[in-house]
This record gives C-alpha cells, structure tokens and sequence, in this order.
C-alpha cells in the first residue's frame, strides 16, 4: 500500500528547508491529486509555476486538477499554456479535448484529439 501521507510529510520537511524546491512542490501535488485533494494540488502546481513559469509539466497537472474541481474553462488556460510550452505535448491536447468537450466544444474536442493522435497520444479518449 502506498503510503501517501508520509510522502507529503516527507516533501513538506523538503520545502521547510528549501522553500524553492520546485520538484518538492511539484511531486506533492501529484499525491495530492492521488489523494484527490485537487485544491491543494492546484495551490503546489501554482507555486511550480510562480518558481519556473516555463514548467510546462506544471500546467498541464494543474489543468487536470481544475478539471478535478470542475473548472473545465481554467483548465483549458492551463492546457492551452502547456501546449504553448510544449507544441508536442499529445497529453495536454488530449486533456483539453476532455475540457473542451465537457463545456460543449464538440468541434475543438475532436481537433484536439486528432492532434494528439497524429503527436502519437495512445491513452483512452473521452467523448
């Protein structure tokens, strides 16, 4: 069994001594969307950023925290500045289908999942 609690007590003795310590904040925010505490993950996804906006990784898992909260729109921002990152990201174009989609995009649903197709995206889609 995984032990989520003690990974997040570890990252925040990490952050106590390195309060710039962007993987620190960045890898408890991955545990707390495990543990779906998307709130508190978007505010560690949100220091990644404030640390090194060009954390294109950031954007990309604070988007699917919104979308944890329903927050489709500002997880399309999220998406559309990890896909500014990284135009290769078949990830991010496939997440914000999923966003896209659930906003009633259908049109730039299907765009973006044809973009991450042809970027080599394997995952499951969403319709």
């Amino acid at each position: 069994m995984d032990d989520y609690t003690g990974a997040i007590q570890d990252f925040n003795k990490a952050i106590n001594l390195n309060p710039q310590y962007v993987e620190a904040y960045n890898n408890r925010g991955i545990i707390k969307m495990k543990l779906e505490d998307y709130t508190g993950a978007i505010q560690d996804y949100t220091k990644v950023i404030e640390l090194n906006p060009k954390h294109a990784g950031a954007y990309l898992d604070r988007g699917n925290a919104k979308d944890g909260i329903k927050d489709h729109k500002g997880a399309i921002e999220d998406y559309n500045k990890a896909i500014e990152l990284n135009p290769k990201n078949a990830a991010a174009f496939n997440n914000r289908g999923i966003s896209r989609n659930e906003i009633g995009d259908k049109t730039g649903a299907c765009l973006d999942w044809n973009a991450a197709v042809e970027l080599g995206f394997r995952g499951q889609m969403i319709t």
